[in-house]
């Protein structure tokens, strides 16, 4: 009897070291597109914006940063998260790597990528730059924080800067 326990746990655990090898080589999420003209995709983003009174929320960085992925991993599967950015936002994944660093385009939002990646940017309907944001200040412990991240979405929502909000 323990031989055949001894023999089924050795199975086992071959299987599930088959499997987590097998999950290693899933590809990576790609939200970033280097090829991509970062310009021409902005300007769409911000008429689409304008159109349907939300703003911009660039978020600049690469298929090769894990805080990157994981920060679109939260704001897509938290369902208060991607709640506000659907009625709040336009969402763009500007892409900085070795093939593309859209170097133009980042020089006309003010060099965000100064605060490392994933770096957010906030644009309004007209395409003025209103928030550039450092991701470190929504971190919190070993990810972002979805209560910080939903205070960021919210504090820089068009309802929040418009005067009219705050007017009895």
């Amino acid at each position: 009897m323990k031989k055949v326990l001894l023999t089924l746990s050795v199975l086992l655990l071959g299987l599930a070291r088959v499997q987590a090898q097998e999950a290693a080589k899933a590809p990576a999420p790609r939200i970033y597109d280097p090829k991509a003209d970062a310009q021409k995709d902005i300007k769409a983003a911000v008429d689409k914006a304008s159109k349907e009174g939300k703003h911009v929320l660039l978020q600049i960085g690469g298929n090769w940063c894990i805080w990157c992925l994981r920060f679109n991993n939260l704001t897509t599967t938290d369902s208060t998260l991607h709640t506000l950015l659907d009625k709040n936002y336009v969402v763009y994944h500007l892409n900085y790597s070795p093939e593309n660093k859209n170097e133009a385009a980042l020089a006309q939002l003010g060099y965000p990528q100064r605060f490392g990646f994933p770096v957010f940017v906030v644009l309004d309907g007209k395409g003025n730059r209103l928030h550039t944001q450092n991701s470190a200040y929504l971190e919190e412990g070993k990810g972002h924080s979805p209560k910080v991240v939903g205070e960021f979405l919210n504090n820089w929502s068009p309802r929040a800067i418009d005067p009219k909000s705050y007017t009895k």
